[in-house]
């Protein structure tokens, strides 16, 4: 009788699994945006500093035989690599990842989602804020409409498993554009997840002003009569979705702020500089690129972050003040990978 191998568990003392990578390839970025890094922009790591793609297969291969079995990887700009393809390809040819998906501020896709798509990758997530020119080049400061949305439509094309449009929520900025988003999903098959604006390395008087809930997505489909209905998408991320009756695409509400997710987190973290975060916000971070030689060394230092991490991130501002032991992360978005 054959008996099955027992597959390898990535477990916190909470008892959440882990089988998802967030995986940072680059912190550099071709937009600015204004819920990602600071206006007058951030110092980029030195090429050297950032992990080859030889080191990225090779974490990924630790990562895979601890339980991993779905990675995203992202940036910055992830598609800014030069070796994107060669990372995709590598990644997807271990035999324990499942599901490799990127995500993008798509302007690169009218000339690369081919490629993408025949390198391995299965899912891709598309920064889109605004239906509005002047306004996407306002919260990009710089970029332009035309060019995401060209994007959009090449990926759409060469048949994704998914595509997901993100869609960071601002109050002042994109707020009142909830409507356009989901009338979008009637006519087009993609997920629009509506994301609630974090505080990561923000200042505490801007993320204030800028914080809008999402949830304000139910009335408006109340308001314009359309029903709609939970439902249950496959990948990776921590959206409730939800599909107007009717509609060829769906909607996701990403609430970190107002309805932590925490309790069902399977994700874990690695920036572009090789460092494990086994949470978004805290800035606790261990080194694992000095340990890519040594199996052993490796899944230590994973099991330890894993052990650190916190039950829930606590990322309201009245939650953030009870925190003594922990301090918010120093990095900002573009430096993680979200």
């Amino acid at each position: 009788m054959l008996i099955k191998k027992q597959e390898k568990t990535l477990q916190d003392r909470f008892g959440r699994q882990h089988d998802y990578l967030r995986l940072s390839i680059t912190d550099r970025c071709n937009l600015r945006c204004v819920y990602c890094m600071p206006e007058e922009g951030l110092p980029f790591f030195p090429h050297e500093k950032v992990l080859s793609a030889t080191e990225i297969i090779t974490l990924v291969k630790h990562f895979a035989k601890m339980g991993i079995k779905k990675v995203r990887l992202t940036g910055g700009e992830p598609l800014l690599r030069k070796d994107i393809l060669e990372i995709a390809a590598g990644i997807k040819a271990i035999d324990e990842i499942e599901d490799l998906s990127v995500t993008t501020n798509g302007l690169a896709l009218p000339r690369m989602a081919a490629d993408l798509k025949k390198a391995g990758v299965d899912r891709l997530n598309i920064s889109l804020d605004t239906f509005d020119a002047k306004k996407y080049h306002q919260m990009t400061r710089g970029g332009k409409l035309e060019k995401v949305l060209a994007g959009i439509d090449a990926a759409s094309q060469q048949g994704f498993k998914a595509i997901k449009l993100n869609t960071v929520v601002i109050n002042g900025q994109n707020q009142t554009e909830l409507r356009d988003f989901l009338r979008y999903t009637i006519t087009q098959p993609v997920n629009v997840r509506f994301i609630e604006f974090m505080p990561i390395a923000s200042q505490k008087k801007n993320w204030t002003q800028g914080y809008a809930g999402v949830k304000e997505v139910f009335t408006i489909c109340q308001t314009e009569g359309w029903a709609y209905e939970k439902m249950t998408l496959s990948g990776n991320g921590p959206s409730e979705n939800y599909q107007i009756k009717g509609a060829k695409g769906s909607f996701g509400l990403i609430h970190p702020v107002s309805c932590q997710f925490c309790e069902s987190c399977n994700r874990l973290r690695v920036t572009a500089d090789g460092c494990l975060k086994s949470c978004l916000y805290w800035a606790d971070e261990i080194n694992l690129r000095n340990k890519l030689d040594d199996a052993a060394a490796f899944e230590a230092a994973v099991v330890t972050a894993l052990n650190d991490k916190p039950e829930n991130h606590q990322m309201a501002l009245d939650e953030q003040e009870k925190v003594k032991e922990r301090q918010p992360t120093w990095r900002h978005m573009s430096q993680i990978g979200g």
